[in-house]
């Protein structure tokens, strides 16, 4: 724990401008970013006695060993720059609404030549209008279903499109008039093009006008006795009429807003949000976070504001209404106008529809907040008491708040692999696996990988240390020196920018970026999967780097034991034991992300062609060629001049493909274990670029003629 009077900043250091600051850890991570109006005043406040300050804010300060800032001009800066210090450094002091999915909305693709009508999720693109967030993908897929019928706009992808017009044949919404078939001409692109802004005007609530034209135009049908057009708008409307009921209409006067509401306590607050578009509500959303800074209601809807609009996915409407005005709100007014294009109303509802609809809202917030809880309740409780479980059972100082599993991965000593997965109180932290090729032998030993493994990690931690200055590496005469610095794949990689000195911080983290340096943040706690043979591996690579104060351990598969370095009998945790019970999962993330680097590895080496290999020729090239000659056979026969004719080859490119092939025995000869067929090597060894060749090879495994 730091004494927070040992980094505090020089009296008159500190300016009183606007600006943004960011505290860092004893290891250079960003941990806290904050913003002030004038930065003086604000940073002053924590340092003054601990016993005054927030428990939450106690504990940033005490985890904190420097504090930098940076000076803006104006508040609309500071927020902005706020807001993208918290999205790239990822401050754990921060408050960060946790949503569990991309929210779902329809989108019109008017940019296209024949506009489609779509899911979509994610980032807006430009030329693309959206109407939503749904709560449900199939919400939208109903809507959708019965406007069709009116709006027979296109819905198919363009690969199904392109096909259609290939063939001469609509699919099957064509036949049954649910779409108006431009792929096969039946209407033009502008024709389509108005149906899609129909479409469009409908969905954005301009319904009164259509409706009534639909109407008269069934009225004057049944008049001229053209009944069965008349039945069809009949229909039609009903269609229409019944997408309209769900989405009632809530405010009269056609407003376009986003009401956002809280429900919090002491731990943990609960934002929801509506999205009403012409009048009814399109969509809803909500997130749920842990108050692990020192906030008010306020500061609170500051940062779901920034959570929904910082990011570029949410439209921003005439009007926001929130429970609470920023502190200022000035700025913050200023930033989603500037995001808008156009004055946006930031403010309170007092009376009327809108307020009535804010409380519904907030009840919306209230009932999630609860049933967040309830399905959370004991999650901090549980994994509290795992790390300390661990903890105890291993006789460690403190608990593993960063805990490291190794496991290794073949299938009969081929694509050996290895994978590294990380867990910080107690929660996978995927941004900082890594996975490795086992480089330094071939065959099956999973020991002798495991100490390759284990050694190249904790060579590399060594590297990055010494790199910030904090302590040297051994002798290169040292039998534990480093061989340099290398990547998860084994490959050599230059040292990290930024020079080592008085003026860069101390620890793991990039003094420029303030992002750990791969493999430079060390573990409480190495687990390795497997028994006492992978843990003394594990252990020598430790030991021939020095390296004393990483706690390691292994866990058996098969009867769950945990075995600790030197000792001949393992540690047995209940089997109700939570600590066992993070330790599997961190055992079987591991293993999950190893045999999934194994398998890519492989069907990547089965899929693999001989012209895979020939520097300088990509896959649309090697496909040009095959399709050219026909066969790999055909290809090896060619001449420099036959490939030169082949489309984007040139003579060089033609000279090197014909240099590799000639340099390759032919490929042995495979036959049809069924028949007894001797099978053409046409297509051997094409791969993937074949264009379906591999389709024509038989069931059965073949095997190899030796020459």
């Amino acid at each position: 724990m730091a004494d927070p009077s040992t980094y505090r900043p020089a009296p008159g250091a500190i300016p009183t401008s606007p600006g943004v600051y960011k505290f860092r850890d004893a290891h250079g991570r960003v941990i806290y970013v904050g913003k002030a109006k004038s930065l003086r005043p604000r940073l002053s406040s924590y340092f003054q006695d601990l016993a005054g300050l927030h428990p939450r804010t106690a504990t940033m300060v005490t985890t904190a060993a420097s504090v930098e800032w940076t000076v803006v001009s104006t508040e609309v800066e500071a927020l902005q720059l706020e807001y993208s210090w918290i999205k790239e450094f990822d401050p754990r002091f921060n408050v960060k609404y946790r949503d569990d999915k991309s929210y779902p909305e329809l989108a019109v693709t008017l940019d296209e030549e024949y506009p489609r009508v779509q899911v979509m999720r994610g980032a807006h693109k430009k030329g693309v209008r959206y109407f939503g967030p749904y709560g449900h993908a199939w919400a939208i897929r109903e809507t959708v279903d019965l406007l069709l019928r009116v709006f027979p706009v296109r819905t198919c992808s363009n690969g199904v499109f392109k096909r259609a017009r290939q063939v001469g044949r609509p699919c099957l919404l064509g036949y049954i008039g649910k779409c108006a078939a431009p792929c096969v001409g039946k209407v033009s692109a502008d024709e389509h093009r108005a149906l899609a802004e129909d479409f469009c005007d409908f969905m954005a609530g301009r319904t009164g006008n259509y409706l009534r034209r639909l109407e008269e135009q069934m009225q004057e049908a049944a008049e001229e006795m053209e009944y069965e057009k008349a039945a069809r708008l009949r229909d039609d409307i009903g269609a229409l009429k019944r997408a309209m009921e769900k989405n009632a209409i809530v405010l009269a006067d056609a407003t376009d807003a986003d009401l956002l509401a809280l429900a919090e306590d002491e731990l943990e607050a609960s934002v929801q949000i509506f999205h009403v578009r012409g009048g009814r509500v399109r969509g809803q959303r909500g997130w749920v976070t842990d108050k692990v800074e020192d906030v008010d209601t306020a500061a609170l809807v500051e940062h779901a504001l920034q959570q929904l609009y910082g990011g570029g996915d949410g439209t921003v409407p005439r009007e926001v209404l929130v429970p609470a005005l920023p502190e200022p709100a000035g700025p913050v007014r200023e930033w989603l106008s500037g995001l808008r294009g156009s004055q946006v109303d930031l403010r309170i509802p007092q009376r009327g529809d809108k307020k009535d609809l804010m409380a519904t809202v907030q009840r919306n917030a209230q009932q999630a907040l609860a049933l967040h809880k309830t399905k959370r309740a004991s999650d901090l409780t549980t994994r509290s008491r795992a790390l300390q479980e661990i903890a105890d059972a291993l006789e460690l100082d403190s608990v593993p708040l960063r805990i490291e599993c190794f496991d290794i991965s073949h299938l009969q000593g081929e694509d050996v692999v290895a994978s590294m997965v990380v867990f910080e109180d107690g929660l996978a932290r995927k941004s900082e696996y890594r996975r490795f090729q086992i480089k330094g032998f071939e065959g099956q030993d999973d020991v002798r990988s495991m100490h390759e493994v284990i050694g190249r990690r904790f060579r590399r931690y060594l590297q990055e240390r010494e790199q910030t200055g904090e302590w040297a590496v051994p002798e290169a005469d040292d039998p534990g020196a480093p061989d340099g610095p290398a990547t998860a794949d084994g490959h050599a990689a230059a040292l990290p920018d930024g020079a080592a000195g008085p003026q860069a911080p101390a620890g793991p983290v990039d003094p420029e970026t303030g992002r750990p340096r791969r493999f430079a943040y060390p573990p409480q706690l190495l687990v390795v999967d497997g028994g006492q043979p992978q843990v003394a591996a594990a252990k020598r690579a430790l030991d021939e780097l020095g390296i004393d104060d990483v706690a390691l351990c292994g866990l058996a598969k098969r009867l769950e034991e945990v075995w600790l370095p030197g000792e001949d009998d393992p540690v047995v945790l209940p089997r109700s034991s939570e600590g066992l019970y993070l330790l599997q999962r961190v055992r079987d993330e591991a293993h999950r992300f190893a045999i999934t680097y194994q398998r890519s590895k492989r069907s990547k080496r089965l899929t693999a062609g001989e012209l895979d290999s020939v520097p300088g020729l990509g896959e649309t090239r090697r496909q040009a060629l095959l399709k050219h000659f026909g066969s790999l056979k055909k290809l090896r026969a060619a001449t420099v001049d036959e490939l030169c004719a082949v489309p984007g080859i040139g003579r060089r490119t033609a000279e090197t493909v014909a240099a590799a092939l000639s340099s390759r025995p032919p490929a042995t000869l495979a036959v049809n274990t069924a028949t007894g067929e001797i099978i053409d090597d046409s297509a051997d060894a094409a791969g993937p670029a074949a264009g379906g060749a591999a389709d024509a090879a038989p069931q059965t495994a073949p095997f190899r003629e030796t020459p």
